[in-house]
């Protein structure tokens, strides 16, 4: 994993934490939160505060996600925002926490001038000990504070001032005046600086989760279902009629349909269609030059589609799927009819323009690994799974690759693989068919 490190693929945009003051600020908040101390003078935080050295330290990687759940969170400054999340064990956390930082950036940039911020993104699910407790998480709730109770004096202190103004004889209290000249020291003056954070809340409706061997749940559209990377027969008497595991193509594609949430890539509005569809054709060439032990070092686009053309024999059917689309696009060829048994399927999809746009490409990039692009940028935690049975080849190939095509502009690659342009005019949804209605969107279901 060293060559990812070094060249910014792993652990990259992560906050260093160097001066004494803030890991001392860093140590008080850890001692809040967990009961635990850390002996370094110098480590590099996550978004949520999380420190893959501390973790090493601590022989803990999940000292701030105990359970992997109810992740707590440790905030040095408003600049964590743009960190990555380490070892996520749910897809919103991330967004929950940036949202929070935003919302509150005024706020938390005052407060942590003096102290660290730490809390915790509550909900009602302290432990996942079986699948059904995932039904449970429905909302989850944003608490912090500073480690010197801040904001909770700051309530008291708003509380007193109200009990001044209000109380006629307020003026003549001795006691009150004093409590509220010696909170007024913690937090300043609350009515002219405000130090209250807003409390946040985010349905949680749709989701990924780690547990049970990776989770895709979907509650919030019209046609429910759990997609499962692991194991279906240990996922029983869930609160849900529908659960596939990933090689359900069919049933998955369908699913994707009757809820409008893929498009074809090559209909999609804005993008270079054949160019994403030709660099996903290069890295199926990757996989069958590693198989087949051929050295990719160095190796150029040009390299690996000559590679293409002299091997075109031995390249799987995904390959040629996708350059039938490729023709398609360029005018040069008939539409391709590419189901869901074909298996260039997934890989011809991106996610729709809808709010759960991000978890779809999440999913697809699992439905279809060989992208790697796609891969690293929507599922980093399966991406470094896979990296580790890779062989050195297509290592050296895929980090290159990264490093010159994507960390260049994160940015723009993103906008012009996964960008929406706005409709150019509202249409009315399609009529289902009442078959629908009658048997399910699937089709008679088997007892599994």
């Amino acid at each position: 994993m060293n060559r990812l490190i070094q060249s910014g693929l792993m652990f990259g945009n992560l906050i260093r934490v160097d001066s004494p003051a803030l890991v001392d600020r860093y140590n008080r908040a850890l001692k809040h939160l967990a009961g635990q101390q850390t002996a370094l003078g110098e480590f590099h935080i996550d978004i949520s505060g999380f420190s893959p050295e501390i973790g090493d330290e601590l022989d803990d990687p999940l000292y701030l996600n105990h359970n992997g759940v109810n992740r707590q969170f440790i905030l040095l400054t408003t600049e964590q925002k743009a960190a990555p999340l380490l070892n996520a064990t749910f897809s919103t956390s991330r967004a929950i926490l940036r949202q929070f930082i935003e919302t509150n950036e005024a706020q938390l940039f005052a407060l942590t001038a003096r102290d660290a911020v730490a809390g915790e993104l509550v909900n009602s699910v302290f432990t996942l000990t079986s699948p059904q407790r995932l039904f449970d998480i429905r909302k989850i709730t944003v608490e912090a504070d500073t480690t010197g109770g801040t904001l909770k004096q700051a309530l008291a202190l708003a509380a007193m001032v109200d009990e001044f103004k209000t109380r006629e004889d307020a003026w003549f209290d001795d006691v009150l005046i004093a409590r509220m000249i010696g909170a007024a020291r913690q937090t300043g003056d609350i009515l002219r600086n405000p130090v209250l954070l807003e409390t946040m809340s985010f349905e949680q409706q749709n989701f990924w989760t780690s547990h049970f061997g990776g989770c895709y749940l979907f509650r919030g559209v019209a046609h429910p279902a759990l997609i499962t990377a692991g194991d279906k027969a240990a996922l029983t008497d869930l609160p849900i009629k529908h659960v596939f595991d990933l090689s359900e193509r069919n049933r998955i594609a369908r699913f994707f349909e009757l809820n409008d949430l893929v498009e074809p890539i090559v209909k999609a509005p804005g993008i270079d269609a054949a160019a994403i569809l030709r660099q996903k054709m290069d890295f199926i060439v990757v996989d069958a030059a590693q198989d087949a032990g051929i050295d990719l070092t160095g190796a150029t686009r040009r390299d690996i589609r000559l590679l293409a053309r002299r091997h075109a024999g031995q390249l799987p059917e995904e390959y040629h799927g996708l350059n039938r689309l490729v023709h398609w696009a360029e005018g040069a060829g008939d539409w391709p009819r590419i189901t869901s048994d074909h298996p260039a399927y997934f890989l011809s999809l991106r996610a729709a323009d809808t709010s759960d746009r991000d978890l779809v490409n999440m999913l697809l990039a699992e439905l279809a690994p060989r992208d790697i692009r796609q891969l690293f940028i929507c599922h980093k935690e399966l991406f470094y799974r896979l990296y580790r049975g890779w062989s050195d080849t297509k290592r050296s190939y895929v980090v290159d690759f990264l490093t010159r095509e994507y960390q260049v502009d994160k940015a723009g690659a993103r906008a012009a693989l996964f960008g929406h342009e706005a409709p150019m005019q509202e249409e009315p949804p399609a009529p289902r068919d009442d078959l629908i209605a009658r048997v399910g969107p699937w089709g008679a279901v088997r007892g599994r």
